[in-house]
């Protein structure tokens, strides 16, 4: 591409970008939920043969956007992330601009120095004084690198000698991410080694379970190796007592990650900090700033009490004679990663919270949940409406129960709501199950979402819901 057209393509670029902004706030379609035959139907998706030039570039620009979901939107709702952040837009072209790998201060100069910037705020707000980090590709890497240091802690040979996971235990969350099964497969510990412990009314990890079952781990000649709790869990957003798992962590050897992808940002917030008391007891910690931070996906990060952990597990890297040298040994962060390659996704959360503050998260966090506390008023007024989950953090889970609609026939009628919403395009809410039971579950994780997209997502609620009722009396 010479010059010219690339100057074309960035003027394009721009306008596209405009477009798009502009109809944030207009577009009346979150999605139309387009099937893959006909997404195959109305774009060319193969590779061509021969070159098309820039030409090819706009069309393919276009296609994308075309079928797009419209996370942006005050509509959406549907997952842990949302909307739009301009300033983290800005670090995010300039990363890609500058092209950076992240495994070496001589080719990220500045870039490091801003994440072993945030990387020590973060650890400072967790309460780790003399703790490390770093980036990772989202909460479910964090949550494998801290099970990894887990079992370094209680198999310190393990990274050289190998590891057989048939005798170890894992204690989570029974709400925990789908993360910890992955992990656990991907560190030799099998999936049966899993320990689920029980939750309370609220989906809150019991530390009498917790406690019970290690007891009975450790009766079957397992070693328990690592806990994982969690600080705002996927449905309901709940929080483990942190205070409580840890006592009993330390007590028993055991080492303690907290999932904190969802609700680590609760730290911003005085009104709201006190649901992570007790995080500063645990070894390590995940964070996920492109979710309740607004950051754009994907801006993760680990953390960890004690640094050296890190550094030996990710001790592989001295072999890397061609990348890694002394003379900057101490600021080199492909040291304490499993990463080689790895993309500046610091750029753009520095440049926010350069924008913002501390304070402007702390509005921001304290804000969200507000909106759910309105959102949850307004499901308790309605009549038809149900609260099926106490609701603490940015989730509300709740179903449609109209009158007419058996029991036994709420799991169905709600799961073909769902999909009539999707269909109609105009809200975004995710479908979940709560005791067994399918709810509807928007969070507020989004700037753009207000009080009126809150009453017309209610709304839409109802309209589908008589819609639903008057097809099955036509019916009948």
């Amino acid at each position: 591409m010479n010059t010219a057209e690339v100057e074309q393509l960035l003027d394009a670029l721009v306008v596209h970008v405009r477009k798009w902004l502009k109809q944030s706030g207009n577009t009346e379609l979150v999605t139309f939920s387009p099937t893959p035959a006909e997404i195959r139907m109305r774009s060319r998706l193969s590779p061509p043969m021969e070159a098309e030039g820039i030409e090819g570039v706009l069309e393919g620009m276009d296609d994308f956007l075309r079928f797009s979901i419209r996370s942006d939107s005050k509509r959406f709702m549907n997952s842990l992330w949302g909307g739009f952040n301009a300033s983290a837009f800005a670090g995010e072209v300039l990363s890609v601009l500058a092209q950076t790998s992240m495994y070496t201060f001589e080719l990220a100069p500045f870039a490091t120095m801003v994440e072993q910037a945030l990387v020590k705020r973060m650890c400072e707000m967790v309460g780790f004084p003399d703790g490390a980090g770093v980036l990772t590709t989202g909460g479910s890497n964090g949550n494998l690198v801290g099970m990894l240091c887990g079992r370094h802690s209680v198999q310190p040979l393990s990274m050289h000698r190998g590891f057989d996971g048939r005798n170890s235990a894992i204690m989570v969350s029974a709400e925990s991410h789908y993360s910890v099964s992955m992990a656990a497969n991907v560190l030799g510990v099998g999936l049966s080694n899993i320990v689920k412990v029980a939750c309370d009314d609220e989906g809150r990890m019991r530390p009498d379970a917790l406690e019970e079952e290690i007891g009975i781990a450790k009766r079957a000649g397992q070693e328990p190796f690592c806990i994982i709790a969690t600080s705002g869990t996927t449905v309901r957003g709940a929080f483990d007592p942190l205070l409580e798992i840890s006592e009993i962590a330390h007590r028993n050897g055991i080492w303690l990650h907290v999932d904190a992808a969802w609700g680590g940002a609760a730290l911003f917030s005085a009104e709201h900090a006190s649901l992570m008391d007790g995080v500063s007891q645990a070894d390590s910690v995940c964070w996920d700033a492109h979710k309740m931070m607004g950051i754009p996906l994907i801006c993760s990060v680990f953390l960890i009490k004690d640094p050296e952990i890190l550094r030996v597990v990710c001790s592989h890297t001295e072999g890397a004679h061609y990348l890694l040298h002394n003379v900057s040994k101490d600021v080199d962060m492909g040291r304490i990663s499993l990463q080689c390659g790895r993309r500046n996704d610091a750029l753009k959360m520095w440049l926010a919270w350069r924008e913002i503050g501390d304070a402007g998260w702390a509005r921001r966090v304290e804000s969200f949940v507000a909106l759910a506390g309105e959102l949850e008023a307004m499901i308790k007024e309605h009549p038809e409406m149900e609260m099926m989950s106490t609701r603490v953090w940015a989730n509300v889970c709740f179903r449609m129960n109209p009158e007419s609609v058996p029991s036994e026939e709420l799991d169905d009628f709600n799961s073909r709501l769902r999909r009539m919403i999707l269909q109609r395009g105009r809200y975004m809410v995710s479908r979940s199950l709560v005791d067994g039971n399918v709810v509807l579950r928007p969070v507020i994780a989004n700037d753009g979402v207000d009080s009126e997209s809150l009453a017309g997502l209610l709304d839409e609620c109802e309209q589908c819901a008589n819609e639903l009722l008057e097809g099955e009396t036509l019916i009948g």
